[in-house]
């Protein structure tokens, strides 16, 4: 199984590139596989890369269940 999560695109870094934030850590992806991203867009990032744009509000949906299922798994 994969797991591909949502990140928010902070900086374009030339033609295939950016930094993006996940949760206050910044990380450098490809973008070789998404077109048209731009800083603010949300996007899809599994292994280092890009794989789709992903609307803002399905994002933070997602991130909210994955900081609810981080909770229950302290507990």
């Amino acid at each position: 199984m994969c797991l591909a999560i949502p990140t928010c695109v902070e900086q374009l870094i030339g033609e295939d590139s950016a930094i993006v934030n996940l949760g206050g850590v910044r990380k450098e992806v490809s973008l070789a596989l998404v077109e048209d991203v731009a800083v603010g867009d949300y996007v899809i990032v599994h292994v280092g890369f890009a794989l789709q744009k992903l609307d803002p509000e399905e994002a933070a949906l997602t991130l909210a269940l994955f900081a609810e299922i981080g909770g229950a798994a302290r507990e």
